[in-house]
């Protein structure tokens, strides 16, 4: 066997797996993380460059930074196709490499441009490049779902992805933290940052990762994975659970710093002081959010793996609801202006937020933990192929439709800093039209997670349960 090569890799053999395959997962698992944590950081950079961009210096208001945060969600999720296949072409190990390596792009350009301004259309050439990190989400998920036996996919798949959305906190307290120390006018300290990041990713991966030479997944597997309704309906309940997650993490401090200036100018001028102490404040805030809907994914995909995914997913969209609820009342409180939020009304916006976070994490990992579950049990209705070949199957329909869902599911956060552009730029200037939108789309997801898996039976069920389970159906979600 050729070094950081497994040829004959099969998680399912527990005697195997307990005579060391585990360790073996755990090590590439570990690195997956560490590589897709620094590929979630990259993707969410403008994030966090938007808060060192003064409208004096940078001539961008907030609608035009609402549309450059949602570009990089856009070449991410598109991006996450061909990355699904990646890792089965050139092997785990050597695509994490790669991946690792190419974000030294988008960084550099960032760093470059934030310290020489230039124009509008620039910028956003410039965050589409940042659209590389937010393919090794699908990459990862694809290798990790391979590593590990369908008992303990929901927690480790809930784990890999969990640490990669860890991602977009960290810079952004890496963003605060520069802000806080020196002010809103060093951005390429946190660019810097990365740059040593990234080589630690890539080592790391090149030293302690492995390709499994047994893992196939191919464009014809795309082809195939939509052929069943379960994997569109994921894909659209992914819109609802990660879309909100990553959409939100992008704009939650420009929210935040726009809402925060409001308050500080009181209708006056806008002075670049006020915007510093705008960011500052805003920055201060921003990075909980996301951080503990990362923290949520593998407590969603371990409660999917005991009560049932859809159970879970319902469960979540409903909570959604009220949540996204509060920010709509708090919106028509403050009578539509964004100046009015201050004091109790900016605590209400934060709470709503971080319930959102929160309950995204939760349902980003109850429904791709039902990823696997459902392949696992549609492979047993296929006639004439080996158990094997049948696990090898359901490997491969499950690594497409985790890059479909991915990319389907991140073009959510797409349409969520949309609409906030298209809200702040009506006549109220305000987030109030976009909150409704926001709700509304909760409830439709809420319905269609009860009509399809709850209503009654489907014919996909838990790893652990059996197809009389009356409670089984819940885990295709």
């Amino acid at each position: 066997m050729k070094k950081h090569h497994i040829s004959n890799w099969n998680a399912e053999d527990v005697s195997a797996w307990e005579s060391g395959g585990k360790d073996v997962a755990r090590r590439n698992l570990v690195w997956s993380v560490v590589a897709e944590h620094v590929g979630f950081s990259v993707w969410s950079i403008w994030s966090v460059m938007v808060l060192f961009m003064p409208m004096a210096t940078y001539n961008i208001d907030a609608a035009g930074k609402f549309f450059l945060v949602a570009m990089p969600t856009l070449i991410g999720a598109f991006l996450r196709i061909p990355y699904t296949f990646a890792t089965a072409k050139f092997g785990g190990r050597n695509w994490t490499i790669f991946s690792a390596l190419v974000l030294l792009i988008p960084v550099l350009l960032t760093m470059y441009f934030m310290l020489n301004p230039a124009s509008y259309t620039t910028y956003m050439i410039v965050a589409a490049f940042a659209g590389l990190g937010g393919g090794n989400f699908a990459s990862s998920m694809t290798n990790i779902n391979a590593f590990y036996p369908q008992r303990e996919k929901g927690w480790a798949l809930g784990l890999n992805a969990g640490g990669g959305n860890i991602g977009v906190p960290v810079i952004q307290l890496i963003g605060l933290l520069v802000i806080a120390t020196i002010g809103n006018t060093a951005p390429e300290i946190v660019c810097a940052v990365y740059l040593v990041l990234i080589g630690v990713a890539a080592v790391g991966a090149a030293l302690f990762m492995d390709n499994l030479d047994n893992q196939k997944t191919n464009a014809r597997s795309m082809i195939d994975v939509l052929k069943f309704s379960d994997s569109w309906w994921i894909a659209f309940l992914y819109i609802g659970t990660f879309g909100s997650f990553i959409g939100y993490s992008f704009a939650f401090g420009q929210i935040l710093q726009i809402n925060f200036l409001a308050g500080l100018t009181d209708g006056g001028p806008v002075t670049p002081a006020l915007q510093a102490q705008a960011s500052l404040h805003a920055a201060q805030i921003a990075f909980i959010g996301p951080l503990l809907g990362s923290l949520s994914r593998p407590v969603g995909g371990k409660f999917a793996d005991k009560i049932g995914g859809g159970k879970i997913t319902l469960y979540t969209f409903v909570a959604m609801i009220f949540s996204a609820g509060i920010l709509v009342a708090t919106s028509m409180t403050d009578d539509g202006t964004a100046g009015a939020a201050t004091g109790s009304m900016m605590v209400s916006y934060v709470v709503g937020f971080i319930l959102l976070f929160v309950l995204s994490g939760l349902g980003n990992g109850s429904v791709y933990k039902m990823i696997p579950a459902i392949f696992v049990v549609k492979s047993t209705e296929l006639v004439g192929m080996t158990p094997d070949e049948q696990a090898a199957w359901s490997r491969r329909m499950s690594g497409a439709l985790i890059g479909i869902a991915g990319a389907i599911g991140a073009l959510g956060g797409v349409g969520i800093n949309l609409v906030l552009r298209a809200s702040y730029s009506g006549a109220a200037k305000s987030a109030t039209m976009a909150f409704w939108v926001f709700l509304g789309f909760y409830v439709l997801c809420a319905v269609v997670t009860w009509a399809v898996y709850l209503r009654k039976p489907r014919s996909a069920v838990a790893p652990n349960s059996t197809a009389s389970d009356p409670n089984a159906a819940s885990v295709s979600v």
